[in-house]
């Protein structure tokens, strides 16, 4: 495997070259870019020794130069396609902002744009201007286009404050960058329907009944399988989500309407997650204007169509299906007997009833339950659980499912 280091100009930069030794520990062949910047801090010779491979600087090369050639004019495209990752750490606010608005004015913002290879980031900057809303809006917008952020942690920083924006320690980009090569294209080939959101039953014009799913947990698993290589439909209620890049996004505001979708594209899919919050009733007649405020009032409801059920009873010889269930007490139980009753592959149990997960959070605890075994998920960023769960997913076609410490057999 081939991982292009990006190095930027600021004070953390001496750390790279601890990255790059723990790559390399890896059996990992390491390439340096440096800014213009980075080579106020380290010089590049460093790098060169540690990785035994030129170390690119710029663009440009002086006409005297013996590297002077067509090569070196494209030599940010031959490195673009030829690596398998690009991690650049520390990714200052500077670089950053040239990512997510596309500025390409040296080599390191010029391979960035030119390579399809996964990207990591992992951010250093004073806690100020990482918490700059400028920033945060940089780093949302290179979030949505699949960059892996590995962010920055809170501590002593080198300008005297404390507080979040120091380079995260090492461990944690190596564990990012290992992440990334081992789930690249393990899902190629697959197309996998993702449901996501809280579908909206209308009462009126202007009213509806919904739920407090902020659709987080399905965008991530969306855009989790579009990284590791599948084709994806994202059916998606309304939410206030940036849709994932690569994907085919799909939008229903109500039951009836996603029930269409998923039946109809399902047809297509290899593996369906449903991980929306779909309603389980609607108002059995809705009103064709707005209702007046006129004392206590009560409303009739019917049961919503099985979304989950009726695409069991549709599927295809191999096509796994999982569902999602929302419980805030007897959670195993009610996962179980839910399991059981819809006929799924699987369920992913959420304990909604937990501080801190779940609903409109960005952190999330599951357990992967399927007829034999129940898997625990450990509280982590839905982001990271969403490849957890694609994981579980994938182990459904192994002829038996290994039994981890983590597991227990109902």
């Amino acid at each position: 495997m081939k991982v292009t280091v990006g190095v930027s100009g600021g004070i953390a930069a001496y750390k790279a070259a601890e990255l790059v030794r723990a790559l390399q520990q890896h059996a990992i062949d390491v390439h340096v870019v440096m800014t213009e910047a980075a080579m106020q801090f380290v010089q590049p010779l460093t790098f060169a020794s540690l990785t035994g491979h030129k170390v690119i600087t710029t663009l440009w090369v002086a006409p005297e130069s013996p590297d002077s050639n067509l090569d070196s004019a494209i030599e940010h495209i031959e490195a673009a396609q030829t690596t398998d990752l690009l991690v650049v750490a520390p990714a200052t606010a500077n670089i950053l902002a040239k990512f997510a608005h596309g500025i390409a004015d040296d080599f390191l913002t010029t391979l960035y744009l030119a390579t399809t290879a996964p990207v990591i980031v992992a951010p250093a900057m004073n806690v100020n201007m990482w918490q700059h809303p400028a920033t945060q809006a940089n780093v949302e917008s290179l979030a949505a286009r699949n960059v892996r952020i590995v962010p920055p942690e809170v501590g002593y920083l080198a300008c005297g404050m404390t507080g979040s924006g120091r380079l995260a320690d090492t461990p944690a980009i190596v564990e990012a960058v290992l992440d990334v090569l081992q789930h690249r294209n393990d899902l190629a080939g697959e197309t996998i329907l993702v449901t996501a959101g809280g579908t909206r039953e209308a009462l009126d014009p202007v009213r509806f009944l919904g739920n407090r799913s902020s659709g987080k947990m399905g965008y991530a698993l969306a855009e989790a399988a579009e990284r590791r290589g599948a084709r994806v439909v994202l059916v998606t209620a309304p939410t206030a989500l940036r849709p994932p890049a690569g994907v085919e996004v799909i939008s229903v505001i109500n039951t009836e309407q996603m029930r269409e979708v998923v039946l109809n594209r399902m047809r297509e899919a290899s593996i369906v997650i449903k991980a929306a919050a779909v309603a389980d009733y609607r108002p059995a007649k809705q009103a064709e204007q707005k209702m007046k405020r006129s004392g206590p009032l009560t409303i009739e409801l019917e049961p919503t169509e099985d979304i989950l059920a009726e695409a069991v009873s549709r599927r295809r010889p191999g096509q796994l299906i999982v569902g999602f269930a929302a419980e805030t007490q007897d959670a195993v139980a009610h996962g179980r007997a839910k399991l059981m009753r819809k006929g799924a592959d699987a369920i992913v149990l959420n304990d909604v009833s937990r501080e801190g997960i779940g609903f409109d959070s960005d952190r999330n605890a599951v357990t992967f339950l399927t007829p034999t075994t129940a898997v625990e998920l450990p509280e982590m960023s839905k982001r990271d659980l969403a490849d957890r769960i694609l994981g579980e997913i994938l182990g459904l076609r192994r002829p038996q499912k290994v039994i981890t410490e983590s597991s227990v057999i109902e």
